[in-house]
């Protein structure tokens, strides 16, 4: 094995390069994406970095740490996708440099090096990178905040010693700083996962009041940072709705995300491929323990995946990276069959099995899918019933004919990952594997991604670019966008009509009124008389309301 430092450079270098390029050459998609980024617009635009607002109203759903990195990362490079997308990849390098670090000091530099590996190399968590979403920073808040927590409550760090109470006061720091990324369930997890070890340890005592005063007080001061400022200037308004926003979105179904209990279950095996086939392994047979403290951590590991995945199971909003927390576990439980099959150089056993399956189906869907692109007639009949849908398909995509290498990027990768197995290259088997679906990724991202933006919404977005700089209202109707707001560049409301939607189609106005509804509601909409159609396209249709 290289040196430490000489492995971290190259993991940071090799992050680099599969996260930063091209993280603007896609619009950003509707919703999540855009409305993180629009709320980092508004405060530039307003100067109030204390309380999100989404259309210059406040916004309940997230509190605002994540939306200052954007902020911040536009400020620098400007509004832009690019900007709106940095932090995560960002993310992604600190992120692989933790998993090496603390694999190291649990396990050695080989462990850390494959964790690394099988993150990078697992299509989700390589994926989330690329995005703008809350999700990658958040769920590396409460990683951390559980690997204090762990080393706080190890045995070899009894209560009262002073290295469990500098593991405390990291644990509050950790969460506080979760909390202050996406919400209170930022300290329900760990605190799930605690009870859940608790339990098992027969209700051991874990740690002294003392350390427990200095995690809460870590915790409070770094939610308080914010909170009590906001508090102060603004009135429990913002507080008491986000409160509520929290238990609803914990209780309640939103609408279009619902899903069976299994939902998660489906979403890891695939999405985490080819990681969760060695973590199956490994929850199944476990391999021999390499000391007390590998096996502590393991413990808490698998303790953290249940947890996350039952609970956002039991959670009735299905959504895909409700269970992305479970990327951290799932991917340690597969280093460490990886470690066990590098170091005594044997075969995968029945995962090779898995990972051919798996992987040669998802390898066959991209390189069909291209290939159907390309003769997009054929959905039609798929979507008889589905208006939008239909008139989506008739957007201008181009396709040139080299899409469906994407597809044989992860096949090629799957058939030398599989010949070196054979021959007993375990080793190179393992780096050719995780590599390959890498390079999958990213290789999707450049060649299928603008093709999938050009149909689902590109029609709408360059309507909206086209509205920067005209003084005009822009409004949806009967569907949901935060795209209007950020790709039209709107200007601070200092007129509250403008965030009524009578007013804007039946009122005085004193501007234009551009009103945009998908093709399913352009017959409802255009009995407004107030408003004239002036096109349509590829699904969308678009309304004028004059002064």
């Amino acid at each position: 094995m290289p040196s430490s430092g000489r492995i971290q450079l190259i993991i940071v270098a090799v992050a680099a390069v599969l996260f930063i390029p091209g993280l603007g050459a896609v619009h950003l998609f509707d919703w999540d994406e855009i409305n993180f980024a629009e709320i980092a617009r508004e405060m530039l635009v307003t100067g109030n970095w204390a309380q999100p607002c989404i259309d210059y109203l406040p916004f309940h759903e997230k509190p605002p740490l994540f939306i200052w990195m954007q902020a911040a990362s536009m400020r620098v490079l400007g509004v832009a996708e690019f900007a709106a997308r940095l932090p995560n990849a960002i993310c992604g390098i600190v992120t692989l440099i933790v998993l090496f670090r603390i694999g190291s000091r649990l396990r050695g530099a080989l462990f850390g090096a494959l964790w690394a590996l099988a993150y990078v190399g697992s299509i989700l968590p390589h994926l989330y990178f690329r995005s703008g979403i809350i999700d990658p920073w958040f769920n590396l808040f409460i990683f951390l905040g559980v690997d204090a927590m762990i080393g706080w409550m190890r045995e070899e760090h009894p209560p009262g010693t002073g290295l469990g109470g500098r593991y405390a006061m990291l644990t509050g720091l950790y969460l506080g700083l979760a909390v202050m990324t996406k919400g209170p369930v930022g300290i329900l997890i760990p605190a799930l996962t605690f009870t859940v070890y608790w339990v098992r340890s027969r209700f051991k005592r874990a740690f002294s009041i003392g350390q427990f005063a200095l995690a809460l007080s870590a915790l409070l001061i770094t939610i308080g940072s914010w909170a009590v400022v906001d508090l102060l200037r603004n009135g429990p308004e913002f507080m008491v709705g986000f409160f509520w926003r929290q238990i609803a979105i914990l209780s309640t179904e939103d609408a279009g995300h619902g899903g069976f209990f299994g939902y998660h279950f489906i979403v890891l095996l695939f999405g985490c491929f080819p990681a969760a086939a060695f973590a199956v392994q490994e929850l199944l047979k476990p391999t021999r323990s390499e000391g007390k403290l590998a096996d502590h951590h393991r413990r808490w590991m698998v303790i953290l995946f249940w947890v996350v995945l039952i609970l956002f199971s039991l959670v009735r909003t299905k959504i895909v990276h409700y269970s992305s927390l479970c990327y951290f576990p799932l991917t340690y439980l597969a280093a460490l069959q990886l470690e066990r099959i590098w170091r005594k150089q044997e075969g995968f056993g029945w995962p090779r099995y898995m990972v051919g399956i798996i992987g040669t189906a998802i390898a066959l869907v991209f390189i069909i899918v291209p290939l159907v692109g390309m003769r997009i007639d054929l959905l039609r009949p798929l979507l008889a019933k589905d208006p939008f849908g239909q008139a989506n398909l008739d957007a201008a995509v181009h396709w040139n004919g080299l899409e469906p290498l994407v597809g044989i990027v992860l096949m090629v990768a799957l058939i030398i990952a599989h010949l070196l197995h054979r021959k007993g290259y375990v080793r190179r088997s393992i780096i050719v594997l995780f590599s390959g679906t890498a390079l999958f990724v990213t290789t999707t991202l450049y060649f299928l991604i603008n093709n999938i933006e050009g149909y689902s919404q590109r029609a709408a977005i360059e309507f909206f670019e086209a509205r920067q700089g005209e003084r005009c209202y822009v409004i949806t109707k009967k569907y949901k966008s935060f795209a209007h707001l950020f790709y039209t560049r709107k200007p601070e409301v200092t007129d509250p009509r403008a965030h009524d939607d009578e007013w804007l189609l039946h009122g005085d106005i004193d501007r234009p009124v551009y009103v945009v509804c998908k093709v399913t509601s352009a017959e409802e909409t255009s009995t407004i008389h107030t408003l004239k159609e002036i096109g349509r396209k590829n699904g969308f249709v678009f309304f004028l309301r004059t002064p």
